[in-house]
């Protein structure tokens, strides 16, 4: 049986195809259309998808949709009739939308593919269980979902075995962690579900001296992990705006402007909504393992995504496994209602291996080297066509001297994070990695870290941890045999003078706080990039390296090679390795461009 699981209309629209309960190809919209976070219609990863799987539209058996149109509309009547005539602007704004396509989900099905028979049509947390769960490899395990909002819940926890995955008890709108951290993203200046990871990376620099502040006035927590947040501070139940002028008296000025300095008063913040952040979720989880006994624990939705939160939830327990589904946002929903379509309403038993059945999420398009050639030379572009073993020994050597890879290899990655198939890679022993990935190759803010790809097997060698973390969602600490030690002067420095500090003998990739977003690199999922990491490490004693995404400043990940050349001439990378084609900037003549490409993409 042949399902697709559509999720679309509010961000991160996806289409997953899942095959007699295998998961044979998942993808963003974003992707394709390079619109980030596009909430359209996915017509882009549908098609891409079937492609994928060597089928039709015609072919699928049944469909499945991420959540329940009705009860959400409902929320969004009963908020403003509760308010009104306060949200009357958000309301109108609203109904358009609703209108046209999102009350209308079975007549778009019929008007995009044709479709008139069945759709499934799980609740949204209920799919984002289905996502965290049914890949997961557990034969049984607790979940807990959090996110903005669904229909009404924002967290839920529940219980998943065998073929089934149950709710047990929910936390419902308008009091939502998710809400309340993207609350305070936007105050700091960055986009709503899109600029929350950099909330997350500016903490550390900053004090929680907002903490108290935060737990008295904003947010109720109980000791089992639920919480009320106070409405008084949030105007996004009535308004376009997340907070008001309240919200802004308590933390001593104004929201910051995008693009405007940052203060040490928005890293202050920053670091204090993540501590309360992480005391909810750790709260929480104690909490979900004292009502289930499980052992092991999935998570799921956005604030999932949260990798300090998780990294503390690994190290201090009471679960003794983990595992986090890799889109744990609104494009993995596309995903887990496929998933429940076939386990749930079909019957249909689920097999669980040594390993998780994501495959690495490496679900999207791929490109053959001879579709990669043919790009080549219909655009006339010199290059080096090496064999598998000279492409790692060249592309290993010139990483040593320092130099910046473009990486492109196989297939599309599923979810928010580079993995080793569209990544931008670097030596993270090199001290001036950092600031030349973000200024001049990334064009983002100088505070962001890094990310480290590590040998599976060498990770305790590096990081205080031991589990895999294939999904670059879990943030350990580099060993204390590997830190540098600090002069009187530089354990003085705080804020963003903590960047002039090298922590490590890894500095590209440690935080400020000695932490890092750790993916570790096992050779069963990615062969090639493991093999690469491997003989970086055989050259310079160190498999570890640094991967970011292969992107720009407000870009979608790459997916074909076109995007990839384009980012690559736009930028100071140096290399760029596309299928066994090895390409030097200093053999390109300059990309002929008739506009300002920095103005292009929207700052997240």
């Amino acid at each position: 049986m042949k399902i697709l699981g559509v999720s679309a209309f509010y961000h991160d629209s996806a289409a997953a195809l899942v095959v007699d309960g295998e998961i044979v190809a998942a993808a963003q919209e974003e992707r394709f259309t390079r619109i980030k976070h596009d909430s359209e219609w996915p017509e882009h990863a549908i098609k891409a998808v079937l492609k994928i799987g060597g089928i039709k539209a015609d072919d699928i058996d049944l469909m499945a949709f991420y959540d329940k149109p009705f009860p959400k509309f409902q929320r969004l009547l009963e908020a403003f009739l509760n308010e009104a005539p306060m949200g009357y602007r958000l309301f109108l704004h609203s109904m358009p939308a609703w209108m046209k396509y999102k009350l209308m989900v079975p007549k778009v099905f019929e008007r995009e593919l044709g479709w008139k028979g069945g759709i499934v049509f799980p609740e949204h947390h209920e799919s984002h269980a289905g996502a965290a769960f049914f890949p997961s490899p557990f034969e049984e395990a607790a979940i807990l979902t959090m996110d903005g909002v669904g229909e009404w819940t924002t967290t839920s926890f529940g219980v998943g075995r065998g073929n089934s995955v149950e709710i047990l008890n929910e936390i419902r709108y308008p009091h939502s962690l998710g809400l309340l951290y993207s609350a305070f993203t936007a105050y700091c200046g960055f986009r709503v579900n899109s600029g929350e990871y950099k909330l997350m990376g500016l903490a550390p620099y900053g004090r929680p001296i907002y903490a108290d502040a935060i737990r008295e006035h904003l947010i109720d927590i109980r000791d089992d992990g639920s919480f009320r947040l106070n409405p008084d501070y949030f105007t996004y139940i009535v308004g376009l705006r997340m907070t008001g002028k309240k919200f802004d008296q308590l933390f001593g000025g104004p929201m910051r402007t995008a693009e405007s300095p940052i203060e040490q008063r928005h890293m202050d913040v920053a670091r204090s909504i993540q501590v309360v952040t992480e005391d909810v979720m750790m709260k929480a989880v104690r909490h979900v393992h004292k009502v289930t006994g499980m052992k092991n624990l999935c998570l799921a939705g956005g604030v999932a995504l949260n990798c300090v939160a998780n990294g503390h939830i690994l190290r201090e327990g009471p679960f003794e496994n983990i595992w986090i589904q890799p889109a744990a946002g609104d494009a993995g929903g596309a995903l887990g209602a496929a998933l429940i379509a076939w386990h749930m309403h079909q019957g249909k038993p689920r097999t669980v291996g040594a390993r998780d059945s994501q495959r690495g999420s490496y679900l999207g398009p791929e490109f053959s080297n001879d579709e990669i050639r043919a790009f080549l030379e219909g655009r006339g572009i010199p290059y080096e066509y090496l064999e598998r073993e000279e492409l790692i020994e060249k592309t290993a050597r010139v990483m040593v001297d320092g130099k910046v890879v473009g990486w492109f290899q196989g297939r599309l990655e599923f979810g928010p994070r580079a993995l080793g198939a569209r990544s931008i890679i670097g030596d993270a022993r090199n001290r001036e990695m950092q600031r030349t990935m973000n200024l001049k190759i990334k064009y983002r803010e100088s505070f962001r870290p890094f990310a480290p790809s590590v040998l599976a097997d060498k990770v305790s060698d590096w990081f205080d941890m031991s589990a895999e973390s294939p999904y670059m969602l879990l943030v350990g600490h580099v060993k204390d045999e590997h830190m540098l030690a600090l002069s009187d002067e530089e354990k003085g420095r705080f804020g963003l003078d903590l960047l002039n500090t090298p922590r490590s003998s890894v500095p590209a990739i440690t935080h400020v706080d000695g932490s890092a977003r750790v993916q570790t690199v096992h050779r069963d999922d990615n062969p090639l990039y493991y093999d690469l990491i491997q003989r970086f490490g055989e050259i310079t004693g160190v498999p570890v390296i640094v991967n970011t995404s292969f992107n720009v400043r407000g870009e979608p990940i790459v997916c074909t090679p076109e995007h990839a050349f384009t980012c690559f001439m736009r930028t100071h990378m140096d290399h760029l390795v596309m299928g066994n084609f090895f390409l030097s900037k200093t053999d390109q003549a300059p990309l002929d461009e008739d506009f300002d490409w920095r103005n292009h993409f929207s700052p997240d």
